[in-house]
């Protein structure tokens, strides 16, 4: 990938968009960065851009993307918009951030081949990749993380490289990246506008109900989850949940009988398969060139730090591609005994009265929200509400009836959560979060969990679904 002189625009000025745009200027290229939102709303993304990058914000001249050489996309950005779609139609070059900085790192390694061990699904990415992480890390392993979890791969490849300017701008040599593989996390929205991304082992988590408000249905939010083994061959693998009916779907329709396509291999909380899996409250495995003894535990589940049905999965998925990696068997158990989860994912806030207080705001959709509820065994207050992603909240139904004794909702979804199911229990409305914990407290009793798990994006009441995380812990941790 020449870019020294080339023209590039960059869409979208969030975290992808800067990395994006800084490493691009810093490669020689003429970058111009574009957003529909105002100088003033994006003071804080402007500030982190080099000062050789230009900036046109406030709108999409369509001019700035007819005269670009090439178009780099933030996943925040839709590709169907008609700037981008004119551009396309003209041939000009559209990627992703995540492409931009894979075919970089591809050219840099002059040939040499850096894997890639990339995680998508629509719950439990970030769990899962920062767990392979620590597991790589203590195996020994230099490692370079990011993606959808939050810091952007351009920006940490440029972290990286500083001092090796010369050799990402092409001049022969190749960059000797120190970093033995990348692990990344990956959105659906990074996979739309993947060419030639091609990692080396992939897991995908489960596939439910999410982002509808952007894809046409779950048959095309399961195509785009699909596209991270588009382009894998049969030195690579693919890592799936085999009790997931839409991953099912998926690999019947683009792996069975794929030839030259990736190793298939499986984990699954309810079966024995090739892979890894759970029985009897032990983890087993049998994988290929693994010296696990596929009639021996792996681990006992008890042994595992992080609790929740939905994270055993993520231990598996997680175990499964370090072990395919080459991570020592000791350093992936002891990572699954010490590694304590991550904010916001069922994080236990404190215990008042006999009452457990859990912060699951990053159950942004209904999928992640059943996982939850499924987790506990303690009658439920739940907290629910916000905007809406075109999610089936009847889908919360049986569990609701079972094991949901209060169900307390807010925000803009909170009346049509009350018509989908706020008959199956009782179900009251709250002005605000704070007024939802209000509610909760007098409804909890001793040996009761108030769990948030909205089953919503945030963005009606917070700046995103941390701020809603740590406002909850806030007014749950000054509770008398």
């Amino acid at each position: 990938m020449e870019l020294k002189g080339r023209k590039v625009t960059v869409v979208g000025l969030a975290r992808s968009g800067v990395g994006a745009a800084n490493l691009l200027a810093d490669m020689g290229a003429d970058v111009t960065v574009t957003d529909r939102q105002s100088e003033a709303r994006l003071s804080e993304m402007v500030s982190r851009l080099v000062p050789s990058v230009r900036r046109v914000l406030g709108g999409h001249p369509k001019d700035l993307f007819m005269s670009a050489e090439m178009i780099v996309v933030s996943p925040g950005v839709p590709l169907e918009i008609e700037q981008i779609a004119s551009a396309r139609a003209a041939g000009i070059p559209v990627i992703g951030e995540l492409e931009l900085a894979y075919q970089i790192m591809d050219k840099a390694r002059g040939g040499g081949r850096i894997p890639f061990l990339a995680i998508t699904g629509s719950n439990g990415k970030s769990t899962t990749t920062t767990l392979l992480d620590y597991m790589l890390k203590k195996g020994g392993f230099k490692t370079l993380i990011g993606g959808n979890i939050g810091n952007a791969l351009t920006e940490e490849i440029l972290k990286t490289v500083r001092g090796e300017t010369l050799n990402l701008r092409g001049n022969g040599k190749g960059c000797n990246f120190p970093q033995d593989c990348v692990v990344v996390e990956v959105s659906s929205f990074q996979l739309d506008s993947i060419e030639r991304f091609r990692p080396h082992i992939a897991a995908i988590l489960n596939i439910t109900p999410d982002h509808l408000d952007r894809y046409h249905s779950l048959a095309d939010y399961g195509s785009s989850k699909a596209r991270i083994f588009e382009n894998q061959t049969e030195e690579d693998y693919i890592v799936l949940n085999a009790d997931d009916p839409e991953i099912e779907k998926v690999e019947n329709q683009r792996l069975k009988g794929k030839v030259g396509g990736p190793n298939v291999l499986y984990f699954s909380r309810s079966r024995k398969v090739k892979g890894i899996y759970f029985r009897d409250g032990n983890i087993y495995c049998d994988m290929p060139r693994i010296s696990c003894l596929p009639e021996h535990p792996f681990i006992s589940a008890a042994d595992i730090k992080i609790k929740g049905v939905h994270n055993l999965e993520n231990a598996m998925a997680a175990s499964a591609m370090a072990l395919l990696a080459g991570c020592p068997q000791g350093a992936v158990i002891e990572s699954l005994r010490e590694f304590a989860g991550l904010e916001h994912r069922l994080e236990f806030v404190r215990e008042l009265d006999g009452v457990r207080y859990v912060n699951d705001s990053k159950g942004t959709n209904v999928g992640a929200v059943m996982k939850s509820i499924e987790s506990f065994d303690e009658p439920v207050v739940l907290i629910a509400g916000g905007r809406d992603k075109a999610g089936d909240f009847s889908e919360l139904s049986e569990l609701v009836a079972r094991k949901v004794k209060a169900l307390v909702l807010i925000g803009e979804a909170a009346g049509k959560i009350k018509d989908a199911i706020g008959n199956l229990t009782d179900t009251v409305m709250a002005e605000d979060l704070k007024d939802a914990v209000t509610l909760c407290r007098s409804k909890a009793v001793n040996g009761d969990v108030v769990l948030l798990s909205p089953a919503c994006a945030s963005f009606d009441m917070f700046l995103d679904f941390e701020d809603r995380g740590r406002q909850f812990k806030k007014i749950v941790e000054e509770l008398s």
